[in-house]
């Protein structure tokens, strides 16, 4: 179902409670009007899925090329569980906007896998200024919010798979 049929902010089955678990975001102040209100939407569902403001840190980047680093670092010196990825990419003149979505999808992509750690992409990938807003916020929802239930659906699963079961044998 495209975007435009739904608000992107509805959670994709139930959001576990994530009290303990430590999410940090990276955040592109490029375009800052967009990307702080998906900081805003991210933080507020973490909040509500009980996660402690401690257990959050936030770092700012430039622009969205900048954020597979941003979330590296906050890898290596932070005890992330998971790292939400935050920026808003819009389509100009050009086509800088192609590689520059193509470069931060990829470089989260190779992260995560690497690391083992969920690295979640919340780039909005738009063709102007009121489709950023439309899902910042607007009537489709915050992206922020989406990235935010992906992190801890992610988190709880890794968990889930590694807590010691109580088999016969096994």
């Amino acid at each position: 179902m495209s975007s435009k049929d739904k608000n992107l902010s509805t959670p994709h089955g139930d959001i576990p409670s994530a009290e303990g678990y430590k999410i940090h975001i990276a955040v592109s102040d490029w375009n800052a009007e967009i990307t702080h209100k998906l900081l805003d939407g991210a933080q507020q569902s973490l909040k509500d899925a009980g996660i402690h403001a401690d257990d959050m840190v936030v770092v700012h980047t430039p622009g969205a090329f900048e954020l597979p680093v941003a979330a590296k670092t906050l890898l290596k010196s932070q005890a992330a569980d998971a790292v939400i990825c935050l920026g808003c990419v819009i389509k100009g003149d050009t086509d800088h906007d192609i590689y520059i979505n193509q470069a931060v999808a990829t470089g989260l992509t190779n992260l995560s896998i690497a690391s083992g750690k969920p690295i979640i992409f919340g780039l909005l990938t738009v063709n102007n200024k009121e489709q950023a807003l439309e899902r910042s916020g607007g009537k489709y929802g915050n992206k922020g919010t989406e990235a935010a239930h992906t992190a801890i659906q992610m988190v709880h699963m890794q968990k889930e798979i590694n807590i010691p079961k109580s088999t016969i044998g096994f």
